[in-house]
């Protein structure tokens, strides 16, 4: 993957997370044992990883997503080891990394 384009994928990702987070309250988060998690994702949806970075010292945000599916979730782990899903949706589509000298 290229790196323009695993740092739009991030950056879509944290911006996702930081309206999911606003509106989601702790009773309503669905967590698990991650390897289980990541199980049913790939398993259920055909979803893998697509970006991954840092929320804080303790916490690692990822995306997943299936470009036959369509699907995408967004999860976050816990030092701890317990991953929660944040936002999850439909209509997955890959940006292209954006070409050199295009405003966009």
């Amino acid at each position: 993957m290229h790196r323009h384009h695993f740092a739009l994928t991030l950056a879509l990702g944290a911006g996702i997370i930081l309206l999911a987070t606003q509106s989601l309250r702790a009773e309503d988060a669905v967590c698990g044992i991650r390897d289980r998690v990541l199980d049913h994702l790939a398993t259920t949806f055909g979803e893998r990883r697509q970006a991954a970075g840092l929320a804080g010292a303790a916490q690692m945000v990822e995306m997943f997503a299936s470009d036959t599916t369509g699907t995408w979730t967004i999860l976050v782990t816990t030092a701890s080891g317990v991953t929660c899903m944040i936002a999850a949706g439909t209509d997955y589509e890959a940006v292209p990394p954006p070409v050199a000298g295009d405003p966009a």
